[in-house]
């Protein structure tokens, strides 16, 4: 259970008690991530679903990636970034790192 609440605790925004925080419990946490992708991402369907119905396809698909972004504190979108950031700066290689 260790791993589990260090996955959710570290990966997203929801309340969980971490008691410990070492290389173990951090391995296991690893394992559990895609559990943790996996809950949020049920998340997110249901609000995009939920809007889907009432509003349509664009504004659904808006609603489920606001709620990721507000669930994971944005973590995929600063990588999002930066990825652009280098990517898109026309510098070399050396200089876009």
């Amino acid at each position: 259970m260790d791993g589990l609440r260090f996955a959710f605790g570290t990966l997203s925004v929801l309340r969980v008690r971490v008691d410990r925080w070492d290389r173990t419990a951090a391995g296991r946490a690893m394992l559990a991530a895609p559990l943790v992708g996996l809950v949020l991402g049920g998340f997110a369907a249901g609000a995009g679903a939920l809007v889907g119905l009432r509003a349509g396809g664009l504004l659904a698909a808006v609603a489920a990636v606001a709620v990721l972004a507000a669930l994971t504190r944005g973590l995929h979108l600063d990588g999002l970034a930066d990825v652009a950031d280098g990517l898109g700066s026309g510098k070399p290689a050396e200089d876009a790192l």
